[in-house]
Formats: structure tokens, sequence, C-alpha cells
């Protein structure tokens, strides 16, 4: 029987190198993890927007208006402030305003209301910042009559009938739709 050969190191091959202890290999990960960390934070910290030092102007309409709808907001005030006081949506219901928006007869008198796509685009507004109605409530035209406007006005001693022309008595900046701004005796708790 033939025994094989036995295979003998050779002195031509390189030593091997010692194997890196697997707790150094965790200490420089974990220093690694710590300085990504560290320079991202300082990214971050960079990038954060700094308050105003003043108070933002304060709004004058009823609710801030994002951009999507400003357009709509613009002309619904061209539309309606060029003959009466531009109401906000919020006093009447959006099946109110719907049927206000294509209806020729507007509290008596003839109009040419509003064509696409500006229409689309104030009633877009006014179904966003308008409230619905309950179900089987009747559809309010008039001022005294929308439970918003009433809501609106829980302690006011309104008078009747309501008009918008009244509106100036108490809300003194209605020209610029600013119904937040009262009238000094009004400001009063």
């Amino acid at each position: 029987m033939d025994k094989a050969p036995q295979h003998t190191p050779s002195p031509t091959r390189l030593p091997r190198r010692k194997r890196r202890s697997p707790v150094v290999l965790m200490v420089l990960l974990a220093f690694w993890s710590a300085c990504i960390g560290w320079a991202l934070s300082l990214s971050a910290y960079s990038q954060t927007p700094t308050l105003p030092s003043e108070a933002p102007a304060a709004i004058g309409t009823v609710d801030p208006v994002p951009p999507v709808h400003q357009l709509g907001q613009q002309l619904y005030l061209e539309n309606c402030s060029s003959c009466h006081i531009a109401i906000p949506p919020a006093v009447l219901p959006t099946e109110t305003w719907r049927r206000l928006l294509q209806d020729p007869q507007h509290y008596g008198q003839q109009i040419t209301p509003p064509v696409d796509p500006g229409r689309l685009l104030i009633w877009n507004y006014l179904q966003i910042f308008s409230r619905p109605l309950k179900e089987g409530e009747e559809v309010p035209y008039r001022l005294e009559r929308s439970r918003y406007f009433k809501a609106l006005h829980p302690t006011v001693d309104l008078p009747r009938p309501v008009t918008l022309t009244g509106c100036v008595s108490c809300h003194p900046g209605v020209s610029d739709f600013n119904f937040r701004r009262l009238a000094d005796a009004q400001a009063e708790p």
C-alpha cells in the first residue's frame, strides 16, 4: 500500500495574519456611528428655520386661506364685494352657496353668475370654508335664518332684519374682508 505523501508547509507561504478581536471591531463601529450621528445632527440643526422675532401679522379673514384656495377667495371678493359686503363663507351652509352661485336671481336682482373656470375656483373656496346642512334642515338664504350665523354671534343683540350693511357697525374692517377686528364696544368681554 502506498502511502499518500504528507503535505508539508511550504517555506514561501506567508504567515497567517492574526484575526482582529470582535470587540475592537464593535468599538470602531460604535465610534463610526457616533460620528455619523453627530454630523447629521449638526446638518439638521443648521437647516432648522429660526422663529421670527416679531409676531406674525394678524389675519383679517375668519380662517387662514391656503395658497391653493387664495385665487378662489380673490374671485369671490371681486364678484361679491363689488355690489355688497362679501361675507365669510362660514356664516352660510355649503348648499346655500351652491345655489347662489348658479342662480341669476340674486335677492331680487338679476345678475350674471360667474362662469367657469372662475366659478369653479370660487366654489372650491366656498365649499372648503362653509359648513354642511343637517339632514332635513331647510336651506337658509338669509343670515338671520342661518344657524351658523347665530352660532358665530351668540351674545350679539342683532337688529331685525339682519342686513349686510349692518355688519360694519360691529366689524369696521369689513371693506378689507376683516371680520376679526371688532368695534371698540364689541371688543370688550
